[in-house]
């Protein structure tokens, strides 16, 4: 609850902070214009990464390999072009992370290495058991 909290308040007032920084800065319709020109180039490339990870997956299908990474890289990209969507220079720079195949790499690492860990802990409480039935079925 708490970091839906965080990231439905904390997250537009970061927004509207550096609209407002940077448009004292550049200027109002410049600001504006670098936010849709940042949603547009930013699609762009959403677009073309994403044929590039579909042509990895069936590769890897082609192989006989499970394409996880390329799952994940596929998910990542399509929340890097909704980032990418929504106005604002905080959302456009993670977006634009999750774009770059070297960070995104790190990033899933860095995601993967986290739930690893919460499954081990998960798995550590799990109190394996049988189900032994005495009576028989009678007609």
């Amino acid at each position: 609850m708490n970091s839906f909290f965080l990231i439905f308040i904390g997250l537009p007032a970061i927004e509207v902070f550096l609209m407002i920084k940077l448009g004292g800065k550049i200027g109002a319709l410049n600001t504006v214009l670098l936010i849709f020109l940042t949603a547009i180039i930013g699609i762009y490339f959403a677009k073309r990464e994403s044929i590039k990870t579909m042509r990895s997956g069936f590769t890897s299908f082609y192989q006989n390999k499970f394409p996880i990474y390329e799952m994940i890289s596929g998910a990542s990209i399509a929340l890097a072009a909704v980032l990418l969507i929504v106005p604002g220079f905080f959302t456009d720079t993670i977006g634009f992370l999750l774009l770059i195949p070297f960070t995104r790499k790190i990033l899933i690492k860095l995601f993967v290495k986290k739930n690893r860990s919460k499954n081990e802990e998960s798995k550590s409480n799990v109190l394996d058991g049988e189900i032994v039935e005495d009576k028989k079925d009678e007609l």
